[in-house]
């Protein structure tokens, strides 16, 4: 049997999508407010919170609505119908009814606030309030109708009335009894009995869809996943751009190099010595009894630069001396414009006191 070789194109394999988000992936997702994120959990607190401010002021809150009905039928019924007694009127009732549902209010903004920030942390972003022609686009439209996603959207939302309205048929089935009791009961009696049984179910409602909401921040956080993981040609992407290009980078450094040559080759006139390896290394000395301590390395360089500085060195008449230990060790210890440290001053001075005799300088 002929067997034909299998050729593969690992280029094809290098823009799947199988690696991990980098930290710095996940930053710019965040900055665009792509985080995970459940709606289901705020929701949820929100509704739990609502629950439990009506279990605590829910007597306060009936006996407020009690008082607007009475003062409506006792006191408002005999008011004359003019224009400044409709406009106080309704400025009572605002202000009674906005006292009544702002524990609510704030319970519900609290709760929301505290569902989100636990999922995402700080994070403040307009990034998704920007205008987006593609969003109008209605092929786009509905893929997203009609994707998995929407799907599985549906499918949690009928499993979330069906869990939610079998719990609450239980509460009901179990205070079947004091349901039919109703009729036999005071009006007040009843209002605190349909109460108590809509607190019941409120509860257990809140309480179930918390636990769903943790399921489905779960799930929320695994397509987040999913859906920044990058490919390794968009790691080796994002490593350049935060490196540099290799080749902007390596024009960039020869530019200094070039840079820092010049301004050595500037200083060499004032050099009194070039110390060479010989082939390897050059540095040059500068030393002034007046004004220096110590003398200064103004110059230095290792093969093509120790050769440049060598010939510059010999057009302006510098003397070149040999000293593969000395030169060594100044390379490696020393950075131009530094003084010569203490341990080599000795061999320096003795190098700059034989030039010195050279030149005729001293006696």
């Amino acid at each position: 049997m002929k067997r034909y070789p299998l050729n593969l194109d690992l280029q094809f394999f290098a823009g799947e999508k199988t690696e991990k988000a980098t930290p710095q992936k996940r930053q710019e997702s965040r900055k665009k407010g792509q985080v995970a994120k459940s709606q289901e959990v705020a929701a949820a607190l929100i509704m739990l919170g609502g629950i439990l401010v009506l279990s605590f002021l829910g007597d306060w809150m009936l006996d407020q609505l009690l008082a607007i009905y009475r003062i409506n039928y006792i006191q408002y019924i005999s008011w004359d119908i003019t224009p400044d007694t409709i406009r106080l009127m309704f400025e009572q009732l605002a202000m009674d009814a906005f006292l009544v549902i702002v524990p609510i209010m704030l319970v519900g903004v609290v709760f929301g606030f505290l569902g989100n920030y636990m999922q995402v942390g700080p994070l403040f972003t307009a990034e998704p309030l920007k205008a987006k022609l593609e969003r109008l686009d209605p092929i786009k439209g509905a893929k997203r109708i009609f994707s998995v996603r929407a799907l599985v959207e549906l499918a949690k939302s009928l499993m979330k009335i069906a869990i939610v309205g079998g719990a609450a048929f239980g509460v009901l089935w179990f205070g079947q009894e004091e349901i039919f009791s109703l009729s036999r009961q005071s009006l007040r009696d009843s209002l605190s009995l349909v109460g108590g049984l809509v607190l019941q179910m409120g509860m257990v409602a809140a309480l179930i869809l918390l636990s769903l909401s943790t399921l489905d921040y779960m799930y929320q956080k695994y397509e987040f996943e999913k859906g920044i993981r990058m490919s390794k040609q968009d790691i080796k992407d994002e490593y350049k751009k935060a490196e540099g290009d290799p080749l902007i980078k390596q024009k960039i450094k020869e530019k200094q190099r070039q840079m820092s040559m010049n301004r050595m080759i500037q200083d060499l006139p004032n050099a009194d010595v070039v110390i060479t390896n010989p082939t390897h290394y050059a540095i040059a000395i500068q030393y002034d009894a007046e004004t220096m301590e110590a003398p200064k390395v103004i110059a230095m360089g290792k093969d093509f630069t120790a050769l440049k500085i060598k010939e510059k060195a010999k057009e302006l008449g510098i003397v070149t001396m040999e000293n593969k230990p000395l030169a060594r060790s100044l390379y490696a210890q020393v950075s131009i414009g530094d003084s010569v440290p203490e341990e080599l001053f000795l061999a320096v001075a003795e190098v700059l006191a034989y030039i010195y005799a050279l030149k005729g300088k001293l006696s």
